[in-house]
């Protein structure tokens, strides 16, 4: 069996739940559009795609409005939003136990780079 010494993880989804803070800058985009969300799991379908992509389907947007979303959710998440990425149970025990056996360790996300290291700073 063949050995393997790298690994990559994705950020959202595999080592943190980013539901809390993605949905709560995605509301908070919207509601600078006259929109309200009452039920913050129902903006969960939106995780994981291009924000303007959803924005635009979703929600009938236009290109420049899309943009402008896209800029309001980033306003949150840079200040609040990164902050309420939660990390998973037992990641950091998982993570170090992987160094010590001498895995080297990656990372993946979509995220913008700054974002993505504020959060595994955080």
């Amino acid at each position: 069996m063949k050995s393997y010494k790298h690994i990559l993880f994705d950020l959202d989804g595999t080592l943190t739940d980013p539901a809390e803070g993605i949905t709560k800058c995605i509301a908070y985009a919207l509601e600078s559009k006259g929109i309200h969300t009452a039920d913050l799991n129902s903006l969960k379908p939106l995780i994981g795609p291009p924000l303007k992509d959803s924005f635009i389907h979703t929600f009938g947007f236009g290109e420049s409005e899309a943009i402008a979303c896209v800029e309001k959710y980033r306003e949150r998440f840079s200040a609040i939003g990164l902050y309420e990425n939660i990390l998973f149970d037992r990641i950091p025990e998982l993570l170090t136990l992987l160094k010590t056996k001498g895995y080297s360790i990656y990372l993946a996300t979509s995220k913008p780079e700054i974002f993505a290291h504020k959060i595994l700073q955080h």
